[in-house]
């Protein structure tokens, strides 16, 4: 039976198809902007200027500093070479880390945001974004930082790296997997978040074999700009906790810290989430989600230690303690003891276990 529920439709638009970096001129011309500053890291910078060439006359300049984790000296400086090229918007071309650049430079300025993402992160599509101070990451929701327009160009994901494809896409799925537990999950999220994982499990093994594989590409960005959506339209719960924790506190690479921890996340929340893991195992085509998802990022050649992407052993109590403060809200009760061990199985990258609840 439905029951009551409240479902929030983002006024985000979306240009999705092959080629459509092409349409990055008319779209900032579509919002009004008459001088735009291109975002990248300093790895994307040569594609920033083409892009910036691509603009002719919009293109104000070029900030190739963004960088993972959006530290606010960093976005200091964004918005000082903002002010100095007189931008009236910004076009942020790359993965999270760029899109969060832009989002924090929305929430200072107000500026209209055009993202074209070059991953699979998703928070294109998402009112939120997660700044780091003195090795603390928070997080903010405000419409303001929702991106006016998003282009979807398959192209630009033909050429990532297989390690990044993978967990790029597992990233994305992480953000449908907790959408179907949310504490405000709905009907349509949870269409669209089983729809998302589906299409990006199915698609990420044949990119593994075929980097260049076309269509293998379009049901994988399709997949995870389902995904993002419901990264956008309902809450997240623990498995995003510990990354934001783990990420901000050891300057841990964010996709795969998703990577990693998402199966054991998911293991710790299995006894409250029946239908919610009924619905992953259906779209991974395995019995159980959590070791299903494990799998999967085995197969793709994923990392699957938390120690393997720099986290030091001395770091899980820390991180434990860390993940009970100011705690999301979670299906299931946060345990320090279980969290701890959850955190301890992520490290040294072995299966994820269902852990069962304290009598």
């Amino acid at each position: 039976m439905i029951g009551t529920f409240t479902f929030e439709n983002l006024p985000c638009r979306v240009v999705f198809g092959s080629g459509t970096l092409a349409e990055a001129k008319a779209e900032v011309e579509r919002l009004g902007g008459k001088r735009a500053l291109v975002l990248t890291t300093p790895q994307q910078e040569a594609q920033g200027k083409s892009l910036g060439a691509a603009l002719g006359p919009l293109y104000a300049g070029i900030f190739p500093g963004a960088t993972m984790h959006t530290p606010v000296e960093v976005t200091e400086r964004a918005l000082a070479a903002m002010k100095a090229c007189e931008a009236d918007c910004v076009v942020s071309l790359g993965g999270g880390s760029t899109t969060g650049l832009g989002k924090a430079l929305a929430l200072r300025t107000g500026v209209n945001q055009l993202c074209i993402p070059t991953t699979y992160a998703g928070s294109e599509m998402t009112p939120i974004v997660g700044q780091t101070e003195n090795g603390l990451k928070t997080t903010v929701r405000d419409p303001a930082v929702l991106p006016e327009t998003v282009i979807y160009d398959v192209d630009l994901t033909l050429t990532l790296p297989a390690s990044l494809t993978a967990t790029s896409g597992i990233n994305a799925i992480a953000h449908a997997v907790e959408a179907l537990y949310a504490r405000d999950t709905n009907p349509i999220t949870s269409l669209m978040a089983e729809e998302g994982i589906r299409a990006l499990a199915r698609a990420l093994p044949a990119i593994a074999t075929k980097s260049d594989d076309r269509e293998a590409g379009t049901e994988a960005l399709y997949g995870a700009w389902l995904c993002g959506v419901c990264l956008g339209t309902v809450g997240m719960a623990l498995h995003h906790k510990l990354c934001h924790t783990l990420g901000g506190t050891f300057d841990l690479p964010h996709a795969e810290t998703h990577t990693i921890v998402l199966p054991h996340a998911l293991a710790y929340n299995a006894p409250a989430v029946p239908e919610a893991m009924a619905r992953i195992s259906r779209a991974i085509g395995a019995a159980d989600a959590s070791q299903g998802l494990f799998d999967l990022a085995k197969r793709l050649g994923a990392k699957l230690a938390l120690r393997d992407i720099g986290m030091p052993e001395s770091g899980i109590d820390k991180a434990a303690d860390l993940a009970v403060t100011n705690a999301y809200w979670n299906p299931r009760p946060l345990e320090r003891g279980a969290i701890r061990d959850l955190i301890a199985r992520a490290w040294a990258g072995e299966p994820p276990v269902a852990i069962k609840a304290a009598a």
